[in-house]
């Protein structure tokens, strides 16, 4: 029995990385999909390679940081399966870097407004769908960073991903009595292109390795388990976490 079978899911970030793992997961595991990102081109072969396998999605391209798109992506859900289950806010950005000084007010409102503020809009146009569908799942990605550790120089990173584990929380809180379950996930170092963006030199990618109790970064498609995991009844007592997926990292200190 496939563990989504019959469930409508949205997948945000779903171009590259760990949206693209979870979306083809969710649809190998009888899921239908609305897809989301800005490069219509990258849905588009995502949504390509999910029909191949005989699964069912289709795609919507725009911006998370756009109440209008939020709302759009789950009007498409309803439209083309009749109900919305799970929604997978992922989209994310690492924002503007530096030294904290130096980092622009416009710098610091991108990065809160890709990594928090989407979720919250996401959130707040998938929950009346979810009830609607008589109970559900919503999965928020945040990070280790800024949680259990951290580092210089990422403090809109670290807090934007912060807030949604706060985020999570209240919406667990909430919404619990009727149905509804909010849980985040907190990746270590996952082999994406972010993170090779981030760590762009051999020493660098060595030193963010090591930092891992596992002495290796994650592939996207583990993380992409996780999330399954957290979609599916196989975690139906659990809301409000904050799953760390890291590697160890957050208590190796050798």
């Amino acid at each position: 029995m496939k563990r989504l079978a019959g469930k409508v899911a949205l997948v945000t970030g779903a171009s590259s990385g760990i949206g693209r793992a979870t979306a083809k997961l969710f649809a190998a595991e009888g899921a239908k999909l609305v897809v989301a990102a800005r490069r219509q081109e990258e849905l588009d072969r995502l949504v390509a390679e999910i029909l191949a396998a005989d699964g069912q999605a289709v795609a919507l391209a725009g911006d998370v940081r756009s109440e209008e798109f939020a709302a759009a992506l789950v009007e498409r859900a309803t439209r083309s399966y009749g109900r919305l289950d799970i929604a997978f806010n992922n989209a994310g950005t690492l924002g503007e870097a530096g030294p904290t000084t130096g980092v622009s007010e416009a710098g610091w409102n991108e990065a809160l407004a890709t990594n928090l503020t989407s979720a919250f809009l996401g959130a707040k146009h998938q929950i009346p769908a979810l009830l609607e569908s008589g109970g559900g799942s919503i999965i928020f990605t945040s990070t280790f960073v800024g949680y259990t550790c951290s580092f210089p120089g990422v403090a809109a990173y670290a807090a934007s991903k912060s807030g949604l584990v706060g985020l999570t929380q209240a919406l667990a809180a909430e919404y619990g009595p009727q149905g509804l379950r909010f849980n985040a996930i907190l990746p270590g170092a996952v082999d994406t292109p972010m993170y090779r963006a981030m760590n762009d030199s051999e020493a660098s990618q060595a030193f963010i390795t090591n930092l891992h109790a596992l002495k290796r970064v994650a592939s996207s498609d583990e993380l992409a388990r996780s999330v399954l995991y957290l979609a599916s009844d196989d975690s139906s007592f659990m809301t409000g976490t904050a799953m760390l997926v890291d590697g160890g990292a957050s208590i190796t200190r050798a």
